[in-house]
């Protein structure tokens, strides 16, 4: 049998890559800078999904005890996130590491001319930060981050703008990724979808999203490569 699939795109944070230990950290960075308390990794991880923007937003509205919008429509948010982005940029590649197979998966995968793209919602400057921090970026066909385009995920028009730029077809389209937000996305994209358990679902396990396929790590992705030619 031939490999099934033409184009394989990732969500980024808790599929490729652990990061939520840095990003706890430049989050806690702000807050003290700014005399809030802290806020826990868990708490972190189950934010994470919806870009940094969004996260650091979720953070303040713990720590200051106030809705999310409130924070959102708040003259005060701009200066915050123009601190945190310092914070982020000088702690990425400091905690995180490649999850288990990443690497070599994506070498098989390219060497066997699989179109890669990367499908995140974190805004471009941090995911080209952390990209280039574990020298990923040759590997990539593609990276469509969440201001890439107008939308951004569960929105399905990163998938689709992938498939119209290598001129593959969804049923030759896999999407690979670690909460409810990707399935979301490849639903709405009309392709496959595998999930890793790993990653950061919001707290919920994986299995609840019904991917088509729950993987170990990424050596399932290469089930088969080998007998393409």
């Amino acid at each position: 049998m031939a490999y099934p699939y033409d184009l394989i795109l990732f969500d980024l944070d808790g599929t490729l890559i652990e990061t939520a230990p840095e990003i706890a950290d430049a989050v806690n960075d702000t807050l003290v800078h700014f005399s809030r308390p802290p806020v826990t990794q868990q708490q972190v991880n189950d934010w994470i999904g919806h870009g940094t923007r969004e996260l650091l937003i979720q953070a303040l509205a713990f720590t200051d005890k106030v809705p999310a919008d409130t924070i959102r429509h708040a003259d005060s948010f701009q200066p915050i996130e123009a601190e945190f982005g310092k914070h982020y940029q000088a702690r990425c590649g400091t905690r995180s590491h490649l999850y288990p197979q990443v690497r070599e998966t994506l070498h098989a995968l390219r060497a066997a001319g699989v179109k890669l793209a990367v499908l995140t919602n974190k805004e471009g400057r941090y995911t080209r930060t952390v990209i280039d921090a574990h020298q990923l970026a040759p590997l990539f066909d593609c990276v469509i981050s969440g201001d890439t385009l107008p939308v951004k995920k569960p929105n399905p028009a990163g998938i689709v703008d992938c498939m119209k730029q290598f001129g593959v077809s969804s049923d030759r389209a896999l999407f690979v990724g670690d909460s409810s937000i990707d399935v979301a996305t490849a639903r709405n994209a009309g392709i496959t979808v595998w999930a890793l358990p790993y990653g950061y679902n919001m707290g919920e396990p994986i299995e609840a999203c019904n991917p088509d396929r729950v993987i170990p790590d990424f050596s399932a992705l290469t089930e088969g490569l080998a007998t393409t030619a």
